[in-house]
C-alpha cells in the first residue's frame, strides 16, 4: 500500500512528479453523475485546470458546471468521444451498467486506449467484472470510491480508495488529488471497492453508536449539546461526530450522505460477508436499521437520521 498526498506519497518538489502532473493536466476528463458528491468533485476538477466534459441524466444538473467552464455532453457516448479519462460517480451497479451499455452508452464511443475510473460504490465482484470486461476492450480500469461526504467533496478533502494496476493509479494522481487530499492504493482492481465497504461498515456502526448514546443521554435528562461537548473533549472526538453534531442537536437531517445510500451499501456489506463466510453480528443489525425499504421521507434524509428510528 502507498498513500499519495501525504508524507508517504510522492515529493511534490520532485521534478519527475511535476512533469507527470503537467502532462496529466493536458488530459481531457469526462465526468458522469452529478449528484450531491459528483457536482462538487467535478467542480474541483475544473478548478484544478483540467478540461472537463460532463453528463447527467437530468441535464439541468450540468448547468452550474457549464457556467464555470465545463462542456456538456448529450450522451455518455459523447463523453467518451470527447475524453481521455472518464469518471463515473453513480448510485450503484445498475446505474453503472446503464451508462456503459445503454442507448448511446459510454462503450458505444471511442474508448479504446482510454481510462475509466469508477468512483461509485459497488461490490468488489462488480469492480472485478468491470475490470475484466473493459480490459478486453483495451480500456484501463480503476475502481476509486471515496471516503467522505458532501462537505469533504466540496472542500476537496476526500480520501480516494484506489484499486487497479499500480502504475495506472500512480499516473492518475494529479487528477485524483484534485478531488481529494489522499489517494490510498488498496491493491488490484476491486480492492478499492472492498475497502469502501469495510469503511462504510465502520461508518454505519459509529453513526448508530452516536445516535444511541445521544438518545440515552437525552432520556436521562442531559442535553444533546452537553453530551456532544463531552464527547468532543475526550478521546472519542472525531470528524464524523463533529460534522453530525448540528443534526443531532436540532433533529434536522439535510442529506450529506443520504440514508438510502447507506442502506444500499449495507446490503453490499451483507452480501460480501455471506460470500466470504464472515460473521458480522453488528453489521447484520445495522442492515436492518438501514433498510432500503424505509419510507421515502427517511431515505432522502442524511444517514444520521437513523436516530429517528430509536424509541
Amino acid at each position: 500500500m502507498w498513500i499519495a498526498g501525504s508524507q508517504y506519497g510522492p515529493n511534490p518538489l520532485n521534478f519527475a512528479h511535476q512533469r507527470q502532473q503537467g502532462e496529466q493536466m493536458q488530459q481531457r476528463i469526462g465526468f458522469i453523475g452529478l449528484g450531491i458528491m459528483g457536482q462538487a468533485m467535478a467542480a474541483n476538477i475544473l478548478k484544478a485546470g483540467f478540461s472537463l466534459t460532463v453528463y447527467n441524466r437530468s441535464a439541468e444538473r450540468c448547468m452550474p458546471l457549464a457556467e464555470i467552464g465545463a462542456h456538456v455532453a448529450a450522451t455518455p457516448q459523447a463523453v467518451a468521444d470527447a475524453s481521455d479519462v472518464m469518471i463515473l460517480m453513480l448510485t450503484g451497479p445498475e446505474a453503472v451498467d446503464a451508462v456503459l451499455h445503454g442507448e448511446s452508452g459510454l462503450l458505444a464511443g471511442a474508448c479504446k486506449g482510454k481510462t475509466v475510473i469508477n468512483m461509485s460504490t459497488v461490490p468488489q465482484s462488480c469492480s472485478q467484472q468491470l475490470n475484466q470486461q473493459l480490459q478486453g476492450r483495451g480500456i484501463t480500469f480503476v475502481d476509486a470510491p471515496v471516503s467522505g461526504s458532501k462537505i469533504p467533496a466540496q472542500q476537496g478533502t476526500l480520501v480516494i480508495l484506489a484499486g487497479g494496476a499500480e502504475s495506472a493509479v500512480q499516473a492518475l494522481e494529479p487528477l485524483l488529488l484534485s478531488m481529494g487530499s489522499r489517494v490510498i492504493y488498496c491493491g488490484e482492481a476491486g480492492c478499492g471497492s472492498a475497502m469502501k465497504l469495510a469503511i462504510n461498515l465502520l461508518l454505519g456502526t459509529m453513526m448508530e453508536g452516536l445516535a444511541e448514546a445521544s438518545h440515552l443521554a437525552e432520556a436521562s435528562g442531559l442535553s444533546s449539546a452537553t453530551f456532544l461537548q463531552a464527547v468532543a473533549a475526550g478521546p472519542l472526538a472525531c470528524g464524523l461526530f463533529r460534522i453530525k453534531e448540528e443534526m443531532i442537536i436540532n433533529g434536522h437531517y439535510p442529506p450529506q450522505f443520504p440514508f438510502r445510500h447507506m442502506a444500499k451499501d449495507m446490503q453490499f456489506v451483507q452480501q460480501a460477508a455471506a460470500d466470504r463466510g464472515v460473521s458480522l453480528p453488528v453489521g447484520s443489525l445495522l442492515a436492518g436499521m438501514f433498510d432500503p425499504n424505509a419510507p421515502v421521507a427517511l431515505l432522502d434524509q442524511d444517514f444520521a437520521a437513523v436516530k429517528c428510528l430509536l424509541q
